[in-house]
């Protein structure tokens, strides 16, 4: 399915019922989470959000908990309905559709994987991947094709007739996602999948999803509270504090030029290096041609665009001074990194 953008507009969610609650004066006057909670006995999980995932990109929204990250990603598929605001979804206000057309575009429409991926334990590993398309009627033919495909994406070719008890949380989350697609939704919603796996199966299921994000192509709401995570992952990341998006930026922005102070002590400590990739650190390749002295390139490494530094590093270290080949989505050679290029890379950082 076709991409879709999600835009949040001005939104507003405030938990409780406070009998002389004034939205419009606690907007006009904005009150802080505490001020509500002391007046009026409310708690703003979301104050005035606006923001606009474009199709196809994956938005990290970051935050402690308690910042309304959760809250806010449940609007999407209208889990939760917002006190004021709006959310439109592919050009259309949700707020708008009935409970019926929301089954629907939740159905076809969204993925979502949670922490806690809550497989069904009596039904098999590819059951519980077919489960919408059992839901929407799927012949069992078509059921068990698709989810075969989806566990191929995922690497977990067959694993099908396996049970979720039978698996490691790492796999677990695997069929989540492999579950989320097997409906081919336009988007994703993904709140700390990843968060309660060890580092090193982490690192390995962010490397996965990025890889099939940009395959796919979907649109991707990410929560999560790892700010590594988010900068591995992000193309936009949103930093959440009371209810508030605080700042919206790109990786370097949110790194390099944090402008709230929140901001600017969340992301203290965090080195800008890892904000290194291939694409950054790489030589055009005209440039190459005219300093490299006709360097062969043709049995070249070749690498991602957004091959991260820790990997350029070791892989540096392994091939010496051979040069490596940075090629685009279509395989199309468009850079070449060497050592010093790497070492440029460094030093315009520090």
């Amino acid at each position: 399915m076709k991409a879709h953008s999600v835009e949040f507009k001005d939104v507003w969610k405030v938990f409780g019922t406070g009998s002389k609650l004034d939205l419009a004066s606690v907007q006009r006057n904005d009150l802080s989470k505490a001020a509500l909670l002391e007046k009026y006995g409310c708690v703003a999980a979301v104050a005035g959000v606006s923001f606009k995932v474009e199709a196809g990109e994956i938005f990290c929204v970051m935050g402690l908990s308690g910042s309304g990250k959760s809250t806010l990603v449940r609007h999407v598929n209208r889990l939760i309905k917002p006190s004021s605001g709006q959310i439109i979804v592919g050009g259309e206000d949700i707020n708008q559709k009935s409970e019926n057309e929301m089954r629907e575009l939740r159905a076809r429409t969204m993925g979502m994987v949670f922490q806690n991926v809550a497989l069904l334990p009596h039904r098999t590993v590819r059951d519980n991947v077919a489960l919408s398309l059992e839901l929407r009627k799927a012949s069992v033919r078509q059921r068990r094709e698709i989810a075969e495909e989806k566990l191929e994406l995922v690497q977990l070719a067959g694993w099908g007739d396996r049970y979720p008890d039978q698996l490691s949380g790492g796999m677990k989350q695997r069929v989540g996602l492999a579950r989320a697609l097997a409906a081919d939704p336009a988007i994703l919603l993904m709140d700390e999948p990843f968060s309660a796996l060890d580092p090193l199966i982490r690192r390995e299921l962010q490397d996965q999803f990025k890889a099939l994000s940009t395959k796919l192509g979907k649109t991707t709401l990410f929560i999560t509270h790892d700010l590594d995570e988010a900068v591995r992952l992000g193309h936009h990341i949103g930093v959440m504090k009371d209810g508030k998006m605080l700042q919206i930026g790109s990786a370097d922005e949110i790194l390099g030029s944090p402008n709230d102070p929140y901001v600017e002590k969340f992301v203290q400590g965090s080195s800008r290096l890892k904000l290194l990739k291939a694409e950054t650190v790489m030589l055009p390749l005209e440039e190459f041609r005219t300093v490299g002295q006709g360097q062969p390139l043709a049995d070249a490494p070749r690498l991602r665009l957004d091959t991260p530094i820790e990997e350029l590093l070791g892989l540096s270290n392994r091939h010496g001074n051979t040069p490596m080949v940075v090629v685009d989505d279509g395989g199309a050679d468009v850079g070449v990194i060497t050592a010093s290029s790497i070492l440029r890379g460094v030093h315009e950082r520090l």
